[in-house]
């Protein structure tokens, strides 16, 4: 049971005289037989909600009810502001800054530090080091056109450099692997797609509004797909990139190879990003096997030293 879906259940019928079972399972992404247990929870922490039947029924809070402060953990207060801190931090908005003022004012001036403190242990910061300018504004553009059900245009590159130009129908914005992405449906293509945002250029929210379709949520989670392409090769590197060795395999796959040096039992696939990200490693990799990714970057490496025979 998440506690941010039961505040934001408390916040809805605070601010509505009554809402269906089937509206809260719609907003919230879950079963009625959730939303029901969810108001069980709600009603046994001190809050009466009185259920009403029939056509136009819901549940609604008693009239003149004041939600009493005592009904959160100092845990639970801390969970909250820690998790609104953080996307606040990713995502701005108007909404977030309120919903961050509306849970505070649940805090008891004598438990403040406390929960300041644990609601401060966890950081989390997805933002590059070096960011791309244009993200921060792109994401406040598609988020009011999410939020307004307005057509967006742009230009975008994709990963081989072809340049197109799309109108778009924004569903969601995901942010995936450190990259903001969003899904929308595509005039192009007649299809829903995933942009990168880092890959668009001269976005515009356009005047033409539509009337949102049955949504496809995109596919994340492609560890089955890796899985069957994936295979080991056998690198030996340098101490001096251990570390970012280990972004990509575990330590158990490092075997001692001299004082300076380490065999690895490299996650690779046969494809142009993994090829150029060992190609990043510089003099301070070596694949060892097979011998087709051994001659295929051996080739690469040819055709970069081949750039620089004569003078510009």
């Amino acid at each position: 049971m998440k506690v941010d879906r039961l505040v934001s259940i408390i916040m809805i019928l605070l601010e509505k005289k009554r809402v269906s079972a089937q509206e809260l399972a719609d907003r919230f992404e879950v079963s009625p037989r959730t939303v029901y247990r969810d108001i069980d929870a709600i009603s046994m922490a001190g809050i009466p909600i009185r259920s009403t039947s029939g056509v136009g029924g819901g549940f609604e809070i008693m009239p003149d009810y004041k939600v009493d402060k005592n009904v959160f953990s100092v845990d639970d207060l801390s969970a909250l502001l820690m998790g609104l801190s953080n996307l606040f931090n990713m995502v701005r908005g108007d909404e977030l800054i309120h919903a961050l003022a509306k849970v505070k004012s649940f805090i008891p001036a004598d438990r403040a530090k406390d929960i300041e403190l644990k609601a401060n242990q966890i950081c989390i910061d997805l933002s590059p080091w070096v960011s791309n300018r244009n993200t921060l504004s792109y994401l406040e553009i598609i988020k009011t056109a999410l939020q307004e059900s307005k057509t967006i245009s742009f230009r975008y590159i994709d990963r081989h450099g072809n340049k197109t130009k799309r109108t778009a129908e924004p569903y969601q914005l995901v942010l995936k692997g450190n990259h903001w992405y969003f899904q929308g449906y595509c005039y192009s293509r007649n299809d829903y797609r995933l942009f990168r945002l880092s890959r668009m250029t001269n976005l515009q929210m356009k005047k033409d509004t539509f009337v949102p379709r049955a949504y496809q949520k995109p596919i994340l989670d492609i560890a089955e797909i890796v899985e069957t392409l994936q295979i080991e090769i056998k690198i030996r590197i340098h101490k001096s990139i251990m570390d970012r060795i280990l972004d990509f395999c575990d330590y158990e796959h490092f075997t001692a190879d001299g004082e300076e040096y380490y065999i690895v039992d490299f996650p690779f696939i046969d494809r142009d990003y993994y090829y150029d990200m060992l190609l990043s490693f510089g003099d301070k990799c070596e694949c060892l096997e097979p011998l087709h990714v051994r001659e295929k970057i051996k080739y690469k490496v040819q055709s970069i030293a081949a750039l620089y025979e004569n003078e510009p």
